[in-house]
């Protein structure tokens, strides 16, 4: 047994040279040759707080307080980079592994990685050989990435790579342990699956979902996304979509919206919740295409049938307005309750049409076309039919105007001027129902001659 005790000797030796060695070298007279050749080869300065070499658990060197621009554009707290010793010995040099703790990375930065990354097109290629280095695996702990409307993490990743340095698995997590993604390489294509739970949206509108799941494959230029599955306000939404990106950015898709409160995801988007009540529309096929991904959702299309059950259009009484003639308020200040309403939305570059609206409420029923302008102004008419204890089934065709803040519903030209004819001749109550109708019979009928 004096070989093996032997062994444990030579074993613990060895480690104790490991941990002493790295004090006895320095490697703090390399910093400034490191930053100037940095600096001069991304024409960004760039600073270095500490360098040194360790010895365990395998020998790596660690460079700490690292930071790349005027305005640290990137910043990390500690890189520590392992090598394969005995790879040194050959023509390509071995990293087993890179593992990066706080990393921040700014809009800027991400901006100008495709300039700092470009080689000199004037030089002839240069005939394929070994890479000079090769990295078998990067690791992310701690990882902030901060663009111009939103901050992403902070996260943590992990990516294995091949002989060839192309990547054999990746994993994105949140700290939070809220989101969850992984891609995995099979054959030119990537597959992708992604998991969150009671995760909000970090950029774009702040949608927060109970449940998301995404599963597709990609490529270096497109992406294929044959399974969306979501909760969120109560309802779900399924659906497929495909998006590229080597020229512009294009999105496209259908999707299926089932049962969610509407309300909520209106205010998640910046609009005005002036809608409340459970919203289900299929198929809702959409497409955008843009320079920018940030210009996706002003290039927005959209169509769909929808319908909302049991909800409240808040700030109108469509009631009021339809039986109030001599009023300028126009409904405005009050809220319409319904049992159904429906229709079909047809959304190009923030312009809104709401076409064959049909709502259906106990005593009132209304149809009818309105435009919502990308600043939310709103124009079209609705024809309502209200039954009230004096009149029966009173028919009264109504303007829309003003702004989904502020929606005013006021009776056409036609139907103010025959109810004030009839008001005046037979007095209030009756005349002024029955020259409305007049009123409402003349536009029709003069309307008519105008479109023939």
């Amino acid at each position: 047994m004096k070989w093996l005790k032997r062994l444990g000797l030579l074993a613990g030796g060895i480690v104790l040279i490991l941990a002493i060695v790295p004090f006895f070298i320095s490697l703090e007279d390399y910093i400034p040759r490191i930053e100037r050749e940095v600096s001069a080869r991304i024409k960004e300065p760039v600073k270095i707080g500490g360098l040194r070499a360790a010895g365990l658990p395998l020998p790596h060197i660690v460079v700490s307080g690292v930071s790349v621009g005027k305005t640290e554009d990137i910043k990390v707290g500690k890189v520590s980079v392992t090598p394969d010793l005995w790879s040194l010995l050959g023509d390509t040099k071995v990293i087993k592994s890179i593992e990066v703790e706080q990393l921040v990375l700014t809009q800027k930065a991400i901006d100008k990685i495709p300039v700092w990354t470009e080689t000199d097109k004037k030089k002839p290629a240069a005939p394929a050989a070994p890479p000079a280095v090769r990295v078998e695996s990067i690791r992310l702990d701690d990882a902030v990435v901060k663009l111009k409307q939103a901050t992403i993490g902070p996260f943590d990743a992990r990516v294995r790579l091949s002989r060839e340095g192309y990547p054999e698995s990746a994993s994105f997590v949140t700290r939070d342990g809220k989101l969850k993604a992984e891609v995995k390489p099979q054959g030119r294509n990537f597959l992708i699956d992604v998991a969150a739970k009671d995760w909000k949206v970090p950029a774009g509108p702040p949608l927060h979902f109970d449940e998301l799941v995404v599963k597709g494959a990609a490529t270096l230029s497109d992406a294929t996304l044959g399974e969306v599955r979501a909760r969120l306000y109560g309802g779900t939404v399924t659906g497929t979509a495909t998006a590229a990106w080597q020229k512009g950015m294009q999105v496209k898709g259908v999707a299926e919206v089932n049962q969610v409160e509407i309300r909520p995801i209106l205010a998640a988007l910046g609009k005005p919740p002036t809608l409340s009540g459970k919203l289900t529309a299929k198929p809702v096929v959409f497409s955008a295409s843009a320079a920018k991904p940030e210009h996706l959702a002003n290039a927005l299309r959209l169509e769909t049938p929808f319908d909302v059950q049991n909800g409240i259009l808040h700030g109108v009484d469509v009631k009021k307005a339809a039986t109030s003639l001599i009023s300028r308020e126009g409904g405005k200040g009050g809220e319409t309750r319904f049992d159904k309403l429906s229709g079909r939305l047809a959304m190009e570059r923030g312009t809104r049409r709401i076409t064959q609206i049909n709502v259906v409420s106990g005593s009132l029923a209304a149809d009818g076309n309105v435009t919502i302008s990308p600043k939310d102004e709103l124009s079209g008419r609705i024809n309502t039919k209200v039954q009230t204890a004096s009149v029966a089934a009173a028919s009264m065709p109504l303007n829309v105007s003003g702004t989904l803040d502020s929606p005013l519903l006021l009776p056409t030209g036609a139907t103010m001027a025959g109810a004030a004819v009839g008001t005046a001749v037979l007095g209030p109550g009756v005349g002024t129902t029955v020259g409305s109708k007049v009123g409402q019979w003349t536009e029709g009928l003069f309307g008519s001659k105008a479109k023939k």
